[in-house]
């Protein structure tokens, strides 16, 4: 039954989340209610889980795919462009999207002045020695909104044409390919920086 259930990817993916809703759920009635920091903490978990989704297929395509592809039989890469790489694409941007959105969520929800000093890297009320986190936090704000705008301004549109979803001559096809190929190293050169700014501001500034 239970080998049954795990088979089936959706099924597996909806019980996970049914049973993430009880654990927030609890999470809510044990810190005292479902008020504004109750649906920060939601926002962050959103945040959290498109952000594992996004930077986990960022690392797929740069440690795995873009690596392999030259070393597969010209006949097996069909199968790779036609149908894996589309699909990893699709979760991939709107990922991405999710990400970005949650992300600016709770940056709001902690109140105007907090979002004005994050974007502003700590200048919106003079750059003093209490707000320096907000300039590395800044940092990796910024750096995650250059990242989404490459995947959806640079990275999609040229791998469109790559894998032919958009027809273009075999010339367009190899310059797009390369375009994307470096729109995705990018990303990956900015990842970790992002990432560092992320984790170490929350651990440390809270």
């Amino acid at each position: 039954m239970f080998a049954k259930l795990l088979s089936n990817f959706r099924t597996t993916f909806l019980l996970s989340i049914v049973l993430a809703g009880v654990m927030i759920l609890a999470f809510g009635q044990v810190s005292g209610g479902f008020g504004e920091l109750f649906w920060q903490a939601v926002l962050r978990w959103v945040h959290v889980v498109a952000g594992i989704l996004w930077i986990g297929l960022l690392y797929y395509f740069n440690f795995v795919q873009i690596r392999v592809m030259p070393s597969i039989p010209a006949e097996l890469k069909p199968a790779i462009g036609k149908h894996i790489a589309p699909e990893a694409l699709f979760w991939f941007r709107w990922s991405a999207l999710v990400t970005v959105l949650a992300g600016l969520g709770v940056m709001l929800a902690r109140g105007h002045a907090y979002s004005a000093e994050v974007l502003s890297f700590g200048l919106a009320q003079g750059l003093t020695e209490d707000q320096k986190g907000f300039t590395l936090m800044g940092i990796g704000i910024w750096l995650a909104i250059i990242m989404f705008l490459n995947v959806w301004g640079i990275i999609w549109p040229n791998q469109k044409r790559a894998l032919g979803i958009v027809v273009v001559d075999d010339a367009a096809k190899a310059k797009a390919a390369r375009i994307a190929m470096l729109g995705s190293r990018t990303n990956l050169l900015l990842s970790l920086p992002m990432l560092t700014s992320m984790a170490m501001y929350q651990t440390l500034f809270g």
